[in-house]
């Protein structure tokens, strides 16, 4: 995967957003929808290419999984760019379902990779702990708890949790793929008015279920099932303990991408790709 288009081609940035009610997650699939299926379908409708562009995405997202901040990049030819730039967003509007928008495409710098230039990503997953349920009209973005919810007793143990860790404990393992992330933010907040709490996630990058994982940790502990403790010593562990619960997906929202100065994307890329390891720790690709 090249950080520059190959000569003759433009790399363009894509900056996005969907509802991943009905999406069987981002990546393609032969026999389902899904959002690089859509828009690599839109792309190539619009553009009259014989071809498929394919896409570059900061993070994939599981089937049900919403994203406001989404950020990809596609390699167009150069002829094909300069014909339909300007009229290429309205055009994607025209063609693309109600659930998929694209808010800018836009030459990107040199250097840039939209998955390995990253520097963070963050989401947020939202929860309702009211007895009566979730507001109808948000019910399809909020995932309802039935029992109240401590969220001080949540951010003490999130505060745990926070830096360079293996998170093996809160993944799916993937074969040899590293699980060593380094967890920026973990912390929630309640809205008074709606009684919702936001958990705001942030990490260089995540592995496969883990942020589901870690808000099912944190559930546990909020309901007075678990203590404070508890989610560290299980990331401590380093393997998947049966009394994690993956959350359904419906709650979350990936809501930013960051990238560095055009001067170090390139450099950010190279770094990303490199070997992980903890201190007094074996590597991992």
């Amino acid at each position: 995967m090249s950080d520059e288009a190959e000569p003759g081609f433009v790399r363009v940035r894509l900056d996005l957003s969907y509802d991943g009610k009905d999406f069987s997650g981002w990546a393609k699939q032969t026999s389902r929808r899904t959002v690089q299926g859509e828009i690599e379908d839109a792309l190539r409708t619009v553009t009259r290419s014989a071809v498929t562009y394919d896409l570059t995405v900061a993070g994939r997202t599981d089937a049900g999984v919403h994203a406001r901040g989404q950020v990809a990049h596609v390699d167009l030819p150069q002829a094909v760019w300069a014909e339909h730039e300007e009229k290429l967003l309205r055009r994607l509007a025209g063609r693309l379902p109600l659930d998929v928008r694209i808010w800018r495409a836009a030459p990107a710098p040199p250097g840039f990779n939209a998955r390995f230039s990253a520097l963070w990503r963050r989401y947020a997953y939202r929860v309702g702990d009211r007895p009566g349920g979730v507001d109808p009209l948000t019910r399809g973005h909020v995932l309802w708890h039935d029992r109240p919810l401590d969220v001080d007793a949540m951010n003490e143990a999130a505060a745990l949790m926070v830096g360079e860790h293996d998170f093996a404990a809160y993944c799916k393992k993937r074969e040899g793929a590293t699980t060593i992330r380094t967890l920026q933010k973990l912390s929630w907040v309640r809205d008074e008015e709606s009684g919702v709490l936001t958990a705001t996630v942030q990490a260089d990058a995540f592995c496969h279920n883990m942020v589901r994982a870690l808000i099912g940790a944190a559930l546990f502990v909020g309901d007075g099932r678990r203590p404070a403790a508890w989610p560290a010593e299980v990331l401590a562990a380093k393997v998947r303990d049966p009394g994690v619960h993956v959350v359904r997906p419906h709650g979350l929202t990936l809501e930013e991408v960051a990238y560095p100065a055009d001067a170090l994307l390139a450099a950010r890329a190279e770094e990303a790709r490199n070997v992980r390891t903890l201190p007094g720790g074996a590597g991992c690709c």
